[in-house]
């Protein structure tokens, strides 16, 4: 079943979280997943929003997903997310076919 990761951050160092969009791709691109929006200014339509950024990927499954973000890449480049932004990540379930 695949998963979808919501992630809304509120950047604190710009210059980290500039390094960590730039190695993104290559380390991305090495698993299944697809980036489905990464947007700095959506339109709000209800509610307030505060974060500066949100990012939603697709995975086919939660093992795929789990794959690419405890990958020795991937924790290698968090390192700069973590310094660059806040923020919330949540771990979304989709429906089955």
């Amino acid at each position: 079943m695949a998963v979808y990761v919501v992630a809304q951050l509120k950047f604190k160092d710009r210059p980290a979280y500039d390094r960590y969009q730039a190695a993104f791709g290559p380390v991305f691109r090495q698993y299944a997943g697809q980036v489905l929006a990464a947007d700095e200014a959506p339109r709000v339509e209800e509610g307030s929003w505060s974060a500066d950024k949100v990012v939603l990927l697709s995975f086919p499954d939660e093992s795929t997903y789990r794959t690419w973000a405890d990958s020795p890449e991937y924790q290698e480049i968090a390192k700069d997310r973590h310094a660059g932004a806040e923020g919330v990540v949540l771990l979304l379930k989709g429906f089955p076919a």
